[in-house]
């Protein structure tokens, strides 16, 4: 039987071990994911329906008084804390049903650009004083993390007004040298557009937006940075590329054009993040794409034919800006030994032309 105590320490064990999610489903023991691999709790039985209904109650606390769990409820996204040890990003939905709940943790430390294996590149893109800069990847490979080191970074090195609006708020910032408000959607604010609105009369330096999910809260952004503000954001996306279509086709068609305009005039640079497991086992290590946004890259963001020319400029400008590919930061992992020839293979954009690269290397 499911209580809060239990339910505590199965959350207490994941964080001991380092893991980055839990899931609770009905039919199966609890499940943690470490370093990519999903594992069952050893000597757990699997849930109850009555078990998951438990922890949702428990994560939601005094919330879970309002939500009839034998009726149809939308998904649920809300942030759960373990005093002293780790926070959580909970997602309750429906499934068969029952209840599914998966936990993604979130560490109380932040770390800092370099703990975490990142080009010291991000560095100097958290440096910008205007514009918008994307962190992209697929779900759990590092978007949030990411950003929490630029933002500690900034606290760090200069005296600056930040606003966040998240849903839920993941880390927690402390005092440094700048100062911070954290909102969160559905608690502090009903929506991104509305609090980005407001952030706007708040006297902010930089903004930092969970996830762009829409048109709106896209629009809103590109308001910010164009208003001379420094807007942070992520958004699930493969690669530099992708991020610019898919920013512009949230947009109608007869917006594009103009979106293209606006995009080109202020998008800073996109950081794109695979996460591969280290080489016998060790950690996982980001594989990452940097484009930074030059004046020619800009002309390729404005012309809806030029996308295509985007990669050779990014292959071309890693000496002079920095930049890189993904397989070109792939070859450099595989080269120091980080990862392994086999991981490398596979997370590439194309394999047969990386294989070939590995060749003459």
């Amino acid at each position: 039987m499911m209580d809060q105590n239990s339910f505590n320490k199965l959350l207490a064990f994941g964080i001991e071990r380092g893991v980055s999610d839990i899931h609770f489903e009905v039919g199966y023991p609890p499940h943690y994911r470490l370093h990519g691999e999903l594992l069952g709790a050893i000597k757990v039985p699997p849930l109850t329906a009555e078990d998951s209904e438990t922890i949702a109650r428990i994560i939601l606390g005094e919330r879970s008084k309002t939500i009839d769990f034998n009726r149809p409820f939308g998904e649920i996204d809300v942030s759960y804390s373990l005093a002293q040890k780790g926070r959580f990003r909970a997602s309750i939905f429906r499934q068969r049903g029952c209840i599914g709940i998966v936990m993604r943790l979130i560490p109380i430390d932040v770390q800092d650009i370099e703990a975490l294996n990142l080009p010291p590149v991000v560095a100097e893109i958290a440096d910008a004083r205007r514009g918008l800069i994307l962190v992209t990847g697929a779900t759990g490979n590092g978007k949030s993390t990411t950003i929490a080191a630029m933002l500690r970074y900034i606290n760090e090195t200069r005296h600056a007004h930040i606003i966040t609006v998240e849903d839920p708020i993941e880390f927690l910032f402390t005092a440094g040298k700048c100062m911070i408000i954290q909102r969160e959607v559905g608690t502090d604010t009903e929506s991104f557009k509305d609090a980005m609105i407001a952030a706007l009369r708040q006297d902010p330096d930089v903004i930092m937006v969970g996830e762009i999910r829409d048109a709106d809260t896209a629009s809103t952004c590109l308001k910010a940075a164009e208003t001379g503000h420094m807007v942070l954001s992520a958004i699930h996306t493969p690669d530099a590329v992708s991020t610019i279509q898919r920013y512009v086709g949230m947009f109608d068609s007869d917006s594009q054009d103009m979106i293209r305009e606006r995009l080109g005039d202020c998008l800073q640079a996109v950081i794109s993040l695979r996460l591969l497991i280290g080489k016998e086992g060790r950690g996982r290590i980001p594989a990452v794409e940097i484009l930074r946004v030059t004046r020619t890259i800009r002309e390729c963001i404005r012309t809806a034919g030029r996308l295509k020319d985007i990669p050779e400029l990014v292959k071309k400008g890693r000496d002079l800006y920095s930049m890189q590919l993904f397989d070109q930061h792939l070859l450099d992992l595989v080269s120091a030994g980080l990862i392994s020839m086999e991981a490398a293979i596979y997370a590439s954009s194309n394999p047969e032309e990386f294989e070939r690269s590995i060749r003459i290397e």
